[in-house]
């Protein structure tokens, strides 16, 4: 039993998924000199596990082969042994996940590597068994085979990972040709994911199926440049199919990691902050051009669970929930018709069962999913469902739980302080205001240091391990939309001196691009640069739309030649894969299409509440704010210094737009300039 173990090395670290194997028989090291110093004085390969607290397969694989006492006597006898968390490295995760998916075809995890002492891999793979079954090679017969060698034929190894490292150095390294960003790239796009489009149930893949919003972001976006009706078609079923299958939970609310099917009825069950913050925001940009109230009710639910669930008392967001309950993945999640009965009792039980097809064939594993697939009242308003959902959540909650990933990660906070923006300005709740500032002021407060370099992760308050790209691309995104919907100076100051110091931390200023891991930050046996936008976007994407609003807010000529160097060089790697790059092209979207400008001088607070009332009831993608007044003037002026010709007129509130290069008359009447802007969007 793993209990009757003495803990090893992890028992001393902060990760909730490296506590999770402090127990096991294997002498784990993190990832540190120590582990590579011992490595090389004992003359042992290094046996590298990457994965996360919540990840499914990795608890398989904990439980098959890392609690087991054979495999722990091979490793412990022949390997060093290193557990990592790629969620607090992920620069680390990022380089052998390259390696594994150049050497094998495909990635995930829990990743497998062996490596030399110098950390040159020279094996790869994903999850393996303990012993081999169905073709797929067995751990301990792995392991065996990699000691013989390394004992007999260390030299051929050695030369392997020299080998390997010379032949992947492209896959680090995106190559740029001069391909120039383009209108092209942008219906490439479209024309890729209306290709791949999932007619019937939305989605742009067969199963597995990710929610990946920022491919809905980026057609919203598209559907507004061009008024391409497939486009915001294409939104619409995706966003109603997500919602009404398993994906969303229909009980607790949120959503989970991605879909095993092409309908979005059965999830895999972990549900990640990244993924609830881009997911709000998409259905609320969705929201602000149909008023849908339905896209309106999913955002308010699933910010219900990051505040009930994923929320700490300081104000910083935790990373996830699992997927598993008493080792079993989702049983914490599904119901039999009977046990509904007996807790709702018969006529009420009979309601919710048919309401969420909770059926006796079930539907995962002899049990049933709750889910809105077959109900063609989802869309309405139940408010009986509701009361009856909340006894149902309670008596979940007592029935099993869940493990709760509770380090709080910059770049994800990021990403919810997006979130959490956007919402207040378009449902106009303070709440969300506030849930915004408290996690601006956590991580300023904790992750950053006197020398105002940001960390990327915190746990008991402990800040740790030098931010990456990621880490301020997201947090300056969270930053500037916080200032779009509060339009509050302090947080625009922020979003421009942290945007100054990634650019000289991570800038590739020979080849442009941004790298992942910083000049002063670990130097691993590769600095790659990370394009591809998966789940969750790529640091260079978000940096570059970053750069482009900046630019057209302040003025500043760096930040708009910086953010083209980028999209040129991302559009220049990315060979007619834009479907792959969807967050490349909300950048893009912006970038090419021409901002408008409004600048509003004002002389009390409740004109402010007035624009911004205005500006909640509109789109408008590609539109830039800036309100003035007498308490802001100074900093304002010196933190934009053409606003310092920007004056009350009459002295009444004045407003001022401006469209490319040109702009109109200044009005006092806000209807008035928002009536030419309608004409000119």
């Amino acid at each position: 039993m793993q209990q009757e173990n003495k803990s090893n090395r992890l028992i001393n670290e902060k990760s909730p998924y490296l506590i999770q194997h402090a127990y096991n028989p294997i002498n784990w090291y993190p990832w540190g000199e120590e582990a590579f110093e011992d490595a090389k004085k004992e003359d042992k390969p290094i046996f590298l596990s990457i994965g996360y607290s919540t990840c499914h397969w990795c608890h398989v694989m904990a439980h098959e082969s890392f609690e087991d006492e054979n495999v722990a006597a091979i490793l412990n006898k022949f390997f060093i042994s290193i557990k990592l968390d790629r969620e607090e490295r992920p620069d680390v995760d990022s380089v052998y996940m390259t390696v594994c998916q150049a050497l094998t075809g495909s990635g995930g995890w829990p990743l497998t590597i062996i490596m030399t002492t110098d950390q040159k891999p020279f094996f790869a793979g994903t999850y393996f068994p303990k012993t081999s079954r169905y073709g797929m090679p067995g751990l301990i017969e792995i392991l065996e085979s990699v000691a013989t060698q390394w004992k007999n034929s260390k030299e051929k190894l050695i030369n392997s990972s020299d080998n390997i490292l010379k032949e992947l150095g492209k896959f680090f390294v995106s190559e740029s040709n001069d391909t120039k960003l383009s209108e092209k790239n942008l219906k490439n796009g479209y024309n890729q994911l209306l290709k791949s489009f999932d007619i019937k149930y939305g989605g742009f893949s067969p199963a597995p199926k990710f929610p990946t919003p920022h491919k809905l972001m980026f057609l919203l976006r598209y559907y507004k440049m061009y008024d391409e009706t497939n486009a915001l078609e294409m939104v619409e079923t995706t966003l109603g199919s997500m919602y009404r299958g398993g994906l969303f939970d229909h009980i607790g609310y949120g959503f989970s990691r991605y879909s095993t099917d092409d309908k979005y009825l059965v999830p895999h069950f972990e549900k990640m902050l990244y993924d609830n913050a881009l997911l709000v925001i998409a259905y609320l940009e969705a929201y602000e051009i149909t008023k849908n109230p339905l896209y309106k009710d999913i955002s308010i639910k699933s910010l219900e669970y990051v505040f009930r669930e994923l929320t700490s008392n300081e104000g910083g967001f935790y990373c996830a929930q699992d997927a598993d309950s008493e080792g079993e993945e989702g049983k914490y999640y599904v119901f039999t018709p009977d046990e509904i009965k007996i807790i709702l009792g018969e006529e009420d039980g009979n309601y919710f069962n048919e309401y969420y097809d909770i059926t006796d064939e079930g539907n995962f594993e002899g049990k049933s999913i709750p889910n809105l697939i077959k109900n063609s009242n989802y869309n309405k308003k139940d408010e009986k469902i509701d009361v009856l959902a909340q006894n149902i959540l309670d008596y979940r909650n007592e029935r099993y739980s869940l493990h709760k990933d509770d380090k709080i990660l910059t770049s994800w906070n990021g990403l919810m302080i997006a979130a959490l923006s956007k919402a207040y300005k378009v449902l106009e709740d303070e709440k969300y205001l506030e849930y915004a500032k408290k996690a601006i002021d956590f991580i300023y407060n904790n992750l950053v240091d006197s020398k105002g370099r940001l960390f990327a992760r915190y746990r008991e308050k402990e800040a740790k391990y030098k931010a990456i790209l990621d880490d301020y691309a997201f947090l300056t995104y969270g930053l500037i939309e916080l200032y779009e919907s509060s339009y509050e100076i302090l947080y625009l100051k922020k979003a421009i001196d942290l945007t100054e110091a990634m650019i000289d931390l991570f800038f590739d200023e020979k080849n442009a691009g941004f790298f992942l891991y910083g000049k002063d930050s670990e130097k691993l046996i590769a600095r790659p640069k990370e394009l591809f936008d998966g789940a969750i976007p790529s640091g260079n994407s978000v940096a570059a739309y970053n750069l482009i609003r900046l630019a057209r807010i302040t003025g500043k000529s760096l930040f708009e030649e910086i953010s083209k160097d980028v999209l040129d060089y991302i559009a220049g790697s990315i060979i007619s894969e834009e479907i792959n790059h969807s967050f490349f092209l909300i950048a893009s979207s912006f970038a090419l299409n021409e901002t408008k400008e409004l600048i509003c001088v004002i002389k009390d607070e409740s004109e402010k509440e007035k624009i911004k009332d205005t500006l909640s009831d509109m789109q408008a993608f590609n539109l830039t704010v800036i309100i003035k007044n007498e308490e802001n003037s100074s900093e304002l002026e010196e933190l934009i210094p053409y606003t310092k010709d920007y004056t009350l007129k009459d002295n009444k509130a004045t407003y001022y737009l401006c469209e490319g290069n040109s702009c109109f008359p200044p009005t006092n009447n806000l209807n008035e300039i928002l009536a030419k802007f309608h004409k000119i969007k």
